[in-house]
């Protein structure tokens, strides 16, 4: 069982680490605050942390919440529990599905994959508030909630996986998962904070590599779901 869920939880908070939005959104916030400090580097890195450590917190708070209705959902049908996770699992395949459509046919703010394009002037309204770390603790909450519908598939399949831990016993693997799932936001402040990119190059490499990172989520997603399916995890 530990060894089951450690396979499956790294692979989906991996997947949903390199999701084209969290990318874009890191993007976004690091470019503001350095607009309004200019030449206050450190506050570029604690503005980045700020930011990383609400969206940690807001990401435990929905995962916990996921597998609390989970966890209650499985007691209620729990003749048929097997289904229940089973339609899990074809979730992920079809959500990997969808992903590796973007790679091939890809459309900006495809849905379950990429933040709808009704939502991206909000975020970005939102992130234009931002001119200080405490101010990007309080917005990062905010765009937690613009960032759920193209991260929340991996988060539920996630969360469904956890549900029999109950609570308590699920809390270490989300602190696990939401550490590997702000990982890339660590790294991209701290590439940035010493000079070793820009902001700007940061958001051209997303552009650039966009459909190949809905092909690499696609990939792993469908083979997680797979794995469900067939007992593997």
């Amino acid at each position: 069982m530990v060894e089951a869920n450690l396979i499956g939880i790294t692979t989906l908070a991996l997947l949903d680490s390199i999701n084209p939005c969290e990318i874009a959104i890191m993007a976004m916030v690091l470019l503001e605050i350095m607009i309004n400090n200019p030449n206050k580097k450190s506050k570029v890195l604690l503005g980045g942390f700020a930011f990383v450590l609400a969206v940690f917190i807001g990401y435990l708070f929905y995962g916990l919440i996921l597998i609390e209705i989970f966890n209650s959902l499985a007691e209620v049908l729990r003749k048929s529990a097997v289904y229940f996770y089973d339609g899990f699992a074809i979730l992920a395949m079809i959500l990997g599905a969808l992903h590796i459509k973007d790679f091939i046919m890809y459309k900006k703010g495809s849905v379950a994959t990429e933040m709808p394009l009704f939502m991206r002037p909000k975020v970005k309204k939102i992130i234009k508030k931002m001119t200080s770390p405490k101010g990007a603790f309080i917005i990062g909450f905010l765009v937690t909630l613009f960032l759920l519908p193209c991260t929340a598939g991996p988060l539920l399949v996630a969360a469904s996986l956890l549900a029999d831990l109950g609570l308590l016993g699920s809390l270490p693997w989300m602190l696990y998962y939401d550490l590997v799932f702000v990982l890339p936001m660590i790294i991209i402040t701290l590439l940035i904070y010493f000079g070793f990119a820009r902001v700007e190059e940061v958001s051209n490499w997303k552009d650039r590599n966009v459909r190949v990172l809905h092909l690499a989520s696609g990939i792993l997603l469908f083979f997680v779901g797979l794995g469900i399916l067939i007992g593997f995890i």
